[in-house]
């Protein structure tokens, strides 16, 4: 059997690591969490020409292994830790041709750990635009390694690339500095503590002693390193770090030509433009209008396509399986309808993240998170809690693991309670389905009625996490001074390639995730909403018939439906809850969605789908699609259920109240405590519950 290769891609962010994971990997891919902490993991493979499976490890983005984040620590913890069961058999270490100083930095670093390692120069295609010259042979005979020019962009060097990986054997282990010379008294009897161990390797441990209590599976006791006062390791840190860029330099100052006549570098016209204090802003909004004007356009044809196909499946089962079996129902009524609830949403929600890759990929992304530091950082929060709530629009949940790279404890509190504010992409089949029930087709300056929604329910989501970190920040207290700094990364266009993946992952794992709470409550409310408990819902048929005597065939059948559904075990629960929801607008059914939302926003619209079509004996004459069924819903007194006051309501209602187990577990998570959660799901719960009150009670 052949041999696994390991490979750690290491290096600073916005250097490109992720196209080159693309490029080697494709869509063998998967993401996991790292034991005990919750950061993304993220894996893949491809097979060499020879058999040999080599298994890709994207490891998070770091600046030196003097590590200061939870994302740092997990490089600095895996690459120290040779027991590890992902420890690399080679290191490529990933960096860009505008910033190569800074790289080797951290490229040093892990080559002095002894860990066999290769250097990738990305973005080649741009070298002539910045007139750079690199005279590789002298660079790799400097850095005692091979070196890899790939251009993702362009496709160039990527088969050399997997080449170099596979006969990485070859390469050499020597050491780019002498750790000793910084200090020799001190490293000398740290080495008679461990002699078989690398210097180098204890001295980055010794800086991380807070966070590495312990190393399972190592045979190294931190505790027994000695560790100079604060004073004295920032001392033998700064020595450290003179040292290497005394080394850099020189291996530059051979290796590394730049004629600035040569460069065609308009970033700094451009940034000027797109970060001014009042074009900046104009831009930004600009877009976002664009992109839901264009979501909803877009998405159009393959909604209905989808709510059709949907809605004749379900009638073809009905007809083609045996007629009133209890299976044939549970089918049609229950899983049909309540996973074609969400697979309706596809198209717009991949279009949501196809535009906010295009951002990112662009390097636009950043700066608008230089923009909305201007705003954030008079509301207690800093430009680095934007990255957060930027995030806070695919799902809350990798929003506040990101917000571990803030250091300032008072800061990642609030950006972790405020973060589920902003409006995820499990708020958007919400959101989707009622604006296309309530707010009516017209445009305003070219953009329709129902994208200017959208939008403002985005807003309404940025500008209640805005106004809730303003009032977190004067309850909480902190004299620690807040400081934001950010990289620009350069313009760049859009590598498609990352786009469709991206696109493909995310709409994936939205739909697998949201898909497996969906099939379990399908079936679930299936079962309660065709059940009862009494005779009421035993006897419903004959109940009716005395009511009802003039009623025949379809009506009467419609009749003992609604009936039986009001006296099952499902309609038993909404009626309970019925009086608490009511001067929402709410009626019983909307009640039920709101309680099993809870698992997960989108499973409202998959509920309601399946109450109503368990709820109706119509036949296949006229099938209704799901907004159809919403749409003709009506109230005991023969009014509309989804009116524009009662729409108006749920949306707020679902803009500002957590109605997600799984946020809640995450912030348990990451505050370790369940104060903080319990907190949070109080204080959204009554600002969602006033705001849809005052709104209907308004409009209605």
């Amino acid at each position: 059997m052949s041999k696994e290769i390991k490979v750690s891609l290491v290096g600073n962010p916005n250097t490109g690591k992720t196209s080159i994971f693309n490029s080697l990997t494709g869509l063998n891919q998967k993401i996991g969490n790292y034991p005990g902490v919750t950061v993304d993991k993220k894996e893949g493979i491809y097979y060499s020409q020879n058999g040999t499976k080599v298994k890709i490890l994207d490891l998070p983005g770091i600046y030196s292994l003097n590590a200061t984040s939870a994302d740092e620590h997990i490089v600095v913890k895996l690459l120290t830790n040779s027991e590890n069961k992902d420890f690399p058999d080679l290191a490529v270490i990933i960096s860009d041709i505008e910033n190569l100083k800074r790289n080797l930095f951290l490229f040093t670093q892990v080559k002095d750990l002894k860990i066999p390692c290769l250097l990738v120069i990305n973005m080649i295609d741009v070298m002539e635009k910045k007139g750079v010259t690199l005279n590789i042979p002298v660079l790799e005979k400097k850095l005692n390694t091979k070196i890899a020019l790939v251009s993702t962009r362009k496709n160039i060097g990527v088969v050399e690339l997997k080449r170099l990986i596979e006969n990485y054997k070859d390469f050499s282990k020597k050491k780019t500095i002498d750790i000793n010379s910084i200090d020799s008294t001190y490293f000398k009897n740290l080495k008679k503590l461990y002699p078989d161990e690398e210097i180098y390797k204890l001295w980055v441990l010794i800086n991380q002693i807070e966070f590495f209590n312990e190393l399972k599976n190592s045979k190294i006791d931190l505790s027994k390193l000695e560790k100079k006062s604060d004073h004295d390791m920032k001392r033998l840190q700064q020595k450290e770090a003179i040292k290497r860029y005394q080394f850099i330099n020189d291996v530059l100052k051979q290796g590394l030509k730049i004629d600035p006549s040569k460069a065609k570098d308009f970033r700094n016209k451009l940034d000027k433009i797109l970060t001014h204090r009042i074009w900046g802003y104009t831009i930004f909004f600009a877009l976002l209008l664009l992109i839901f004007q264009a979501i909803y356009d877009w998405a159009t044809v393959p909604m209905d396509f989808i709510d059709s196909a949907f809605a004749s499946l379900a009638e073809w089962i009905k007809t083609t399986f045996p007629a009133g079996g209890k299976v044939t129902a549970l089918i049609a009524e229950g899983l049909i309808s309540g996973i074609g609830g969400v697979v309706i949403f596809i198209p717009q929600i991949a279009f949501l993240f196809l535009f906010i890759s295009i951002l990112e990929e662009t390097g636009y992304m950043s700066r608008v998170v230089f923009l909305m530091d201007r705003i954030m950082r008079r509301f207690g929060v800093s430009g680095k809690s934007v990255v957060p709530l930027i995030s806070g629009t695919a799902c809350a949940i990798p929003a506040i693991m990101a917000t571990r790279n803030i250091e300032n404890w008072k800061e990642r509190l609030i950006t972790i309670l405020v973060t589920p504010f902003m409006t995820c992409s499990a708020r958007l089949p919400v959101y989707l389905i009622i604006i296309a029930l309530v707010i009516p087709d017209g445009k305003l300056f070219g953009l329709s009625y129902q994208a200017l929604a959208l939008m403002l329910l985005y807003l309404t989501g940025l500008i209640m996490a805005i106004f809730s970190a303003f009032l977190l920040d004067k309850i909480i207290r902190s004299k620690r001074k807040k400081f934001f700094v950010i990289e620009m990364p350069n313009y760049r266009l859009p590598l498609f390639k990352n786009v469709f993946i991206t696109v493909i992952e995310k709409t994936k794992i939205f739909v697998f995730e949201a898909g497996k709470i969906i099939l379990s409550i399908s079936i679930i409310l299936w079962v309660m909403a065709s059940y009862g408990p009494n005779e009421n819902f035993d006897n419903a048929e004959i109940i009716i018939t005395e009511q009802f005597e003039s009623l025949s065939g379809q009506e009467l059948e419609d009749k003992v439906s609604a009936h039986k559904l009001e006296n099952s075990f499902i309609g038993i629960i909404g009626k309970s809850i019925e009086p608490v929801i009511k001067p929402l607008g709410y009626d019983w059914k909307i009640g039920i969605a709101l309680v099993t939302s809870f698992a997960a926003r989108e499973v409202f619209v998959g509920t309601l789908a399946t109450i109503y079509s368990v709820g109706s004996a119509q036949e296949d004459e006229n099938i209704e699609t799901i907004k159809q069924k919403m749409l003709n819903e009506r109230r005991s007194d023969g009014t509309k259920v989804f009116t524009i006051a009662t729409g108006i309501s749920l949306m707020i209602f679902y803009a500002f109240a957590m109605q997600c187990m799984s946020t809640l577990a995450i912030v348990k998570r990451e505050t370790k405590s369940w104060k903080w959660p319990l907190l949070q799901l109080l204080f959204m719960t009554i600002i969602a519950y006033i705001s849809a009150l005052v709104c209907y009670q308004v409009l209605s």
